[in-house]
């Protein structure tokens, strides 16, 4: 499956990747299909590669040995997972799922180690997406344990609208989530009644309004609940 220029710029660790990189990033990738619940790698696992998700969504996930599940991050279309392991050469931190039929490709390590060791721009391009991923990471953490539920959804609507929109949020904007309350709960640390209440409150409030599948987010609404000590 060919994946043009563009498309390879849609995952934040190749935007600054200039053609002739990104052409030869091509050149060491294989495409991939994962079929519903397929495990694509558990935690432990060697971590010789990295995959991008092309369509589709991937959990990654902790379980205990009494199979209480921590989900970390669901991952859809222009992210990428395993990438981690792979550039410290380090065993798997996490699983990997399909959580549905997806598409993908992945990279071998050694490949594009050879290939970033040749570009500076795109070995600092990708120095930038781990600083970017770290902060990410940070913020879910302080998310879950420093905030209540009404701001820790409104904080996961904010964060899925700056993928869409960039820092800069319009004042109103529509977002169509693929993830279930159930899904959402998860991420979040909660029960799916829990989530399904603080999405109510956030109605009442003001913040959201729902159309079919459609979520209409009046974004300053949002931000003062996610922060309430701004209030």
């Amino acid at each position: 499956m060919s994946i043009s220029l563009a498309s390879w710029r849609s995952f934040p660790i190749f935007r600054d990747f200039d053609d002739k990189t990104l052409t030869a990033l091509a050149g060491i990738s294989s495409y991939r299909r994962w079929p519903p619940n397929t495990v694509i790698f558990l935690r432990g696992d060697g971590g010789n590669y990295m995959a991008g998700v092309i369509s589709g969504r991937i959990k990654l996930s902790l379980t205990t040995a009494q199979g209480r599940q921590l989900v970390l991050r669901q991952l859809e279309a222009g992210e990428l997972f395993g990438e981690m392991a792979m550039l410290d050469d380090q065993p798997r931190f996490a699983d990997a799922t399909a959580q549905v039929a997806s598409e993908g490709f992945v990279i071998a390590r050694r490949p594009f180690m050879d290939l970033i060791a040749l570009s500076p721009r795109a070995a600092g391009a990708t120095i930038g997406y781990l600083c970017a991923l770290l902060r990410g990471t940070t913020e879910q953490l302080e998310t879950i344990a420093l905030y209540d539920l009404n701001s820790r959804v409104a904080r996961f609507l904010l964060a899925t609208l700056r993928r869409v929109h960039g820092n800069e949020l319009p004042p109103s904007a529509s977002l169509k989530l693929s993830l279930t309350q159930s899904d959402i709960a998860e991420l979040l640390g909660a029960s799916r009644p829990k989530v399904n209440r603080a999405i109510i409150a956030l109605q009442k409030a003001g913040a959201i309004g729902r159309i079919n599948e459609i979520i209409e987010c009046n974004t300053g609404h949002l931000h003062r609940i996610a922060e309430p000590s701004e209030n």
